[in-house]
């Protein structure tokens, strides 16, 4: 398997990071407590895998595979924190439409910015290689090996301090 692109790296954690800030903030705003215990390490492990994906899958950095990635995570999370016991206050949760469109718009503007700042990154690191030389050459010698050592191997050091030096009283072997 290859090493993702320090670019794809980037954009993984921060698809990850969205997910679980989005997911906890949308709840809080929705007039719910907001998650703890296990909730919380279920939603952990799904921004770990939202970021996964969007390190693994090829085409992640487009708009299109950003947005549907940041709304199925978000659409997860929800029922996620529904079936993990997490209720919403009836009297104090927005309507749910003004939830929706938040939702969306906070998607789309959390898949425009890891584009964005995907684009940045990659420029950036283009500029820091091009000014930056990177002339580092490793050369391969054969490994020496020792035959003969002045000094005894530790693990004989080791045994001759393990065993016991006392025996049975003079008196006794008489």
């Amino acid at each position: 398997m290859p090493v993702p692109a320090s670019a794809d790296r980037v954009r993984g954690v921060a698809t990850g990071l969205l997910t679980a800030a989005l997911a906890v903030a949308a709840h809080g705003a929705g007039g719910g407590v907001l998650p703890y215990g296990a909730a919380m390490s279920l939603l952990a492990v799904l921004a770990a895998t939202a970021g996964a994906l969007a390190t693994a899958i090829p085409d992640a950095g487009s708009p299109r595979r950003l947005l549907s990635l940041l709304a199925v995570s978000q659409l997860l999370g929800h029922l996620l924190l529904s079936t993990a016991g997490h209720h919403h206050a009836a009297s104090s949760a927005p309507p749910a439409a003004a939830m929706l469109a938040a939702h969306l718009l906070a998607i789309v503007a959390g898949a425009t910015l890891i584009a964005v700042g995907e684009r940045l990154w990659r420029a950036l690191s283009r500029a820091v290689r091009a000014v930056v030389p990177i002339g580092c050459t490793v050369v391969a010698r054969p490994m020496a090996v020792a035959r003969r050592a002045d000094q005894p191997m530790r693990s004989a050091l080791l045994l001759a301090a393990s065993v016991s030096h006392r025996g049975p009283p003079v008196s006794l072997a008489r």
